[in-house]
């Protein structure tokens, strides 16, 4: 996308992106939905900047992360977040693939959010480290020693589970 490009084709054009990044961070689908919206409304007011930025998609996703990263609506939310369900048929057992999908939100849920922000950065999105970083505001070694204690604390998690 260049820098002529308006407001509603860059939200046309990203706006399931930026859900599926919502819920990756939150869990399900509702707050992926209000977590995009209220960067979509902060965007709309900021359009004038944004707009003449080279990529304006990668800051509405940093603008998500960082939302996601500071919003206190969530931290009040004490329902327990599972895997939305897909709708395409399979020949898989879906009832398996539902519980590992549940499982694996459980796991990322027992994670801070940071953490939780540079798992789903690093492999949901792909993104190096120096991008993570910049998204988030810190070094790459702090990226790389969240994504260390995540996964440590992920396997503690497992190793617990398996001894139980």
């Amino acid at each position: 996308m260049d820098g002529t490009v308006t407001y509603d084709e860059l939200v046309r054009a990203t706006e399931r992106r930026l859900i599926r990044l919502g819920l990756m961070l939150t869990g399900n689908l509702h707050s992926a939905e209000d977590l995009v919206q209220t960067v979509l409304a902060r965007a709309h007011r900021r359009w004038d900047r944004i707009s003449g930025l080279d990529h304006p998609e990668a800051y509405l996703r940093t603008m998500v992360v960082n939302e996601f990263l500071s919003w206190r609506r969530i931290l009040k939310n004490r329902e327990v977040p599972l895997a939305e369900p897909v709708d395409r048929p399979s020949d898989e057992d879906i009832g398996s693939r539902q519980a590992l999908k549940d499982a694996t939100w459980q796991l990322l849920t027992t994670l801070p959010k940071q953490q939780r922000a540079v798992l789903v950065l690093r492999y949901y999105e792909d993104l190096a480290d120096d991008q993570i970083a910049g998204i988030l505001g810190v070094a790459a070694g702090t990226v790389r020693s969240n994504a260390s204690r995540a996964l440590a604390n992920l396997r503690d998690h497992l190793s617990t589970e398996e001894e139980d």
